[in-house]
């Protein structure tokens, strides 16, 4: 978690979605199924050349031992980061995702039965307990896709590979340091195919610099079931990296009729008050208040939903340096206090369909046997085969694709 984790994998608002619901699946980097490692002499030689590089770089003979020792070459890892599609998904899909009604619900209820220790840690931090719950929600689903991995098994398998050889051995090293420590055991020590580990998916560089043993047991434990000490962390990783408390992450607008786009974007900062001389109100027609300096994001465009965006949303920026992100994180922590959806205006997709449209296509082609498995409206694997076994069922081209045409047809 800093500014180069989307680099690392693939960035949650552009990969990392995985089936669920609708096709499209929740958010989460966590892996759901452990890899299969193989026999490579070459990698075995790659190990045997690293821990004695490893040792010279002050790892003990017996941590290397433990961690090493049912270590073994992981081909899926290396398909995986070869593979990492870049989703062009719309705001709107994403959030569909991120704040969809299974995620506030399971956020809801973690605020309930957490709600005493995440006070606490909004109490040391300063970082307001619904956004922690966000990132906890968006990067593992509340814990329940935290990964099975081997990290070191995974990481070294990424650093023999080479490709981004020198940051994967950085974070091999400082997996090795977190070991050493007696954070966690070699066994426990699990996470993504990328090395991102706990609730709250650390890569151990970052684990090192912001994670903390908020429970008082001597360890910083965040593979545990317990997920305090994983989310006092990424509080800690908020308040180091800015965070000031009580000022929002943004808040949705209204931009006036000829408001000039061109000074939209994180680049231009101006007071609240600036904003609303030129016309920029929140969604009750008021005037934003002064949580100090801040900019307007239009991301679908000038004919999508605006966002004054605060200091607060470049924070949740160094968390996972994407937009679709950041604006997931602050829509969803939103949507735990009981505000309401998005209300800007989403334009049809390519095909000519509102989210709403979908929603009506998943609904019916499941009502008819084709099991798209939710009904969220995003369009993804399970939704494009059950198109695609309709359409092989009436004659039609076999396409997967959704269309208005479609959708009268099952109508």
């Amino acid at each position: 978690m800093h500014v180069s984790r989307r680099s690392v994998l693939g960035g949650i608002a552009a990969a990392a979605l995985t089936g669920c619901s609708g096709g499209a699946g929740s958010v989460g980097n966590a892996s759901s199924a452990a890899t299969r490692a193989v026999p490579n002499p070459a990698f075995d030689a790659w190990v045997a050349s690293f821990r004695q590089r490893a040792a010279a770089g002050g790892i003990s003979q017996a941590t290397l031992d433990l961690a090493f020792r049912r270590v073994g070459y992981l081909p899926d890892v290396i398909q995986k980061d070869r593979n990492q599609t870049e989703f062009n998904r719309t705001l709107e899909d994403y959030l569909a995702i991120a704040a969809s009604d299974e995620r506030i619900r399971m956020g809801k209820t973690a605020l309930r039965q957490h709600g005493s220790t995440l006070s606490a840690i909004e109490g040391r931090y300063g970082v307001e307990q619904q956004i922690v719950t966000a990132i906890w929600g968006l990067e593992s689903k509340y814990g329940t896709r935290r990964g099975d991995i081997p990290v070191i098994s995974s990481l070294s398998t990424l650093a023999f590979d080479g490709r981004r050889g020198v940051f994967m051995e950085k974070q091999l090293m400082a997996a090795l340091r977190i070991l050493q420590k007696g954070d966690v055991t070699s066994d426990r020590m699990v996470g993504s195919w990328a090395g991102a580990m706990g609730h709250t998916q650390f890569i151990p560089t970052s684990f090192e610099a912001f994670a903390v043993d908020f429970t008082g047991d001597g360890r910083r434990d965040i593979w545990s079931d317990n997920p305090t000490d994983a989310l006092a962390s990424t509080a800690a990783y908020l308040k180091r990296n800015g965070w000031r408390t009580g000022q929002p992450w943004g808040v949705e607008v209204r931009l006036p009729q000829g408001f000039s786009t061109g000074q939209t974007g994180r680049g231009t900062r101006r007071s609240p008050d600036t904003w609303a001389a030129q016309g920029v109100t929140d969604m009750t027609g008021r005037a934003v208040p002064n949580h100090g300096s801040a900019s307007i994001l239009i991301p679908e465009g000038p004919r999508g939903p605006a966002f004054m965006v605060f200091g607060n949303f470049n924070v949740i920026l160094r968390y996972n340096n994407a937009e679709s992100y950041a604006i997931g994180v602050g829509h969803l922590s939103d949507r735990l206090l009981g505000r309401p959806p998005i209300q800007g205006s989403f334009a049809p997709d390519a095909q000519g369909m509102t989210i709403d449209d979908r929603k009506e296509l998943q609904r019916r082609l499941t009502a008819k046997g084709f099991d798209t498995e939710g009904a969220d409206g995003v369009i993804g694997a399970n939704s494009e085969a059950a198109i695609s076994a309709y359409q092989r069922s009436v004659g039609l081209p076999v396409t997967g694709q959704p269309s208005l045409d479609l959708l009268k047809r099952l109508r």
